[in-house]
């Protein structure tokens, strides 16, 4: 967003100092134009800065000159990192000083500038979750964000999906991530690598006082990043062999996900009756039951024999309850 960029820039020149047009490209990860265009809008916007031409020369800030991005307290100072997403900084406490800090921060802008930071509120609005679902009732996050931020360790009472069902831990909370409006602890039990947990699993937490230190290594975003990379092969944990007629192969991804399109492009034969044959990822048999039934018709299963098996069951069941019509 450029009224982010213009004020990165700023803030460069009066951290920095003298700063020439490509190191401030390089910063900003802009094309040198894109700096000439900003510092122009820099100028006419008010802000007192200059280039000086030849060898040293450079953009730099007329001496004495500061923004008057002050007053912002260390919790708004916080909040400030949560400006894009008011639902979630309100869920961690700290809308009421995400409120105060844009406020400061709108004080404190030139009049140009300003009128871009009221556009941009005016005209784009971030909504993170996703459709067809009720928000998660994460009645334990804020004192989890507390274990976070102070870096204590934590017992807690958590609900899975694997029995048993509930178990208890304690962790060590490395960080938080919110990912499709849904909270996430990534935390170590036992000394063991980090694990995720959802927020909203948790049924009882007590706070136990106990300072901790992740490794000095840890990277939440890069950790983060691995989780999602190795999330499929975790949940897909065995396949099936299936045969989908031409519509099939056209609803596929619309029923059964991506990751289900994807492997029917890979390794889908077209046999002489029109029908594909391929071979697809599924998490469970039970899942796949149900998945697959999206399909109905125009979805066969070849192996594994017990997912077959289930799903003949069903459509019998079906045909005995829809077999016979209103007398």
């Amino acid at each position: 967003m450029r009224a982010g960029r213009l004020i990165s820039l700023l803030l460069l020149l009066q951290n920095r100092g003298r700063m020439t047009a490509h190191e401030l490209a390089a910063e900003l990860e802009v094309s040198v134009r894109t700096v000439y265009r900003d510092v122009e809008a820099l100028g006419a916007a008010g802000i007192p800065l200059y280039g000086d031409a030849g060898h040293g020369g450079g953009y730099r800030l007329l001496d004495g000159y500061r923004t008057r991005l002050t007053g912002l307290t260390t919790d708004e100072a916080q909040a400030v990192f949560l400006a894009g997403l008011p639902g979630p900084a309100a869920e961690l406490g700290l809308g009421e000083m995400l409120a105060g800090a844009q406020l400061k921060l709108r004080a404190a802008l030139p009049d140009g500038l300003r009128e871009q930071a009221v556009r941009v509120q005016e005209r784009f609005h971030l909504d993170a979750p996703g459709w067809y679902g009720n928000a998660d009732e994460t009645p334990h996050l804020t004192a989890v964000a507390d274990a976070v931020w102070d870096r204590y360790a934590i017992r807690v009472r958590y609900r899975r999906w694997k029995s048993p069902t509930e178990v208890e831990r304690r962790l060590e909370p490395y960080g938080l991530v919110l990912k499709a409006g849904r909270w996430y602890l990534v935390a170590a039990s036992g000394g063991g690598s980090p694990r995720t947990y959802r927020v909203d699993q948790i049924l009882e937490l007590r706070a136990l006082g106990e300072p901790f230190e992740p490794p000095a290594a840890f990277d939440l975003a890069a950790h983060w990043r691995e989780h999602l990379a190795s999330f499929p092969a975790r949940l897909h944990t065995g396949e099936a062999v299936v045969r989908l007629s031409p519509r099939g192969v056209a609803r596929v991804r619309e029923r059964l996900g991506q990751m289900a399109e994807r492997a029917v492009a890979e390794s889908g034969v077209t046999e002489a009756d029109g029908w594909t044959r391929a071979t697809v990822p599924i998490e469970s048999l039970d899942h796949a039951h149900a998945e697959f039934l999206k399909l109905a018709a125009d979805l066969e299963v070849v192996e594994p024999p017990e997912l077959r098996d289930r799903l003949t069951t069903t459509a019998r069941e079906l045909a005995a309850l829809y077999g016979e019509g209103p007398s």
